[in-house]
């Protein structure tokens, strides 16, 4: 039994309206299925708007994006119930408790009412939230708001999860739970594609990576093989060998 890749890009090109030239042309892409994939790059080269065009928040002008066998210009809702997405940008009611917010995307994410209390209490207590399940989420720490992002992100037990810089802001204690958790999360079958400037952290989380620049992949590998193959120690100064020093806007 042949099965899908997580993710399949193929031949896509992109451009932003009334933006001069393209963010992507021909761009191929391969994520399998189990994967904790890496995508790096300097700013402007293109994450943001790739992960944007992985989730369907972007559609392709031409080119197709399959996740889990399903292409994502069909607009399908099924496809949602897929995959999780954690933002960079914190995305909840800050005016509801954590348990409310996990109760209202459940629902929008199409759960039934007990597997939404279920997987409330379960993601309350692994993420250290069950203290404060009845407090408004506008009081809470950095740490806390980022847990309960991600808590969002997991409420469907999606097989693909997408994390942009998932730990910005956030002190180390959170940092190493948060990475272990997802860990976790990939041990049990979750696909994870994740793109962040620690690289650090990145290089303890991730197996898989693509490093891009100006719209293009300029590596593509297992972490240790690109390590070895460019001569470097690490994940920073493999990112500096390829794209430069030279400050990017």
């Amino acid at each position: 039994m042949v099965t899908a890749d997580a993710i399949d890009i193929q031949n896509v090109r992109f451009a932003y309206p009334r933006n001069e030239g393209e963010i992507y042309d021909h761009l191929n892409l391969k994520i399998k299925q189990g994967d904790r994939f890496g995508v790096f790059g300097p700013n402007g080269a293109g994450k943001t708007t790739l992960m944007n065009l992985m989730t369907g928040l972007l559609y392709p002008q031409e080119g197709s994006i399959k996740l889990l066998g399903h292409n994502t210009a069909t607009r399908n809702k099924e496809i949602n119930k897929l995959f999780g997405f954690v933002p960079q940008e914190l995305s909840f009611y800050k005016e509801l408790t954590p348990a409310e917010n996990l109760h209202f995307f459940g629902a929008w994410a199409g759960l039934d009412g007990n597997t939404i209390m279920k997987r409330t209490r379960e993601l309350l207590h692994i993420l250290g939230l069950e203290d404060v399940r009845n407090k408004q989420v506008q009081t809470f720490s950095g740490g806390m708001k980022r847990r309960v992002n991600l808590a969002i992100g997991v409420i469907h037990n999606p097989k693909v999860l997408f994390l942009d810089e998932p730990t910005v802001g956030v002190d180390v204690q959170t940092r190493h739970a948060i990475i272990s958790y997802l860990k976790e999360l990939n041990n049990n079958g979750t696909t994870l594609v994740y793109t962040s400037h620690q690289l650090n952290e990145a290089e303890d989380l991730c197996n898989e990576m693509a490093l891009i620049d100006e719209g293009k992949i300029v590596a593509k590998g297992s972490i240790n093989e690109l390590l070895e193959q460019h001569n470097t120690s690490s994940l920073e100064n493999l990112f500096l060998k390829i794209t430069g020093k030279s400050y990017r806007n």
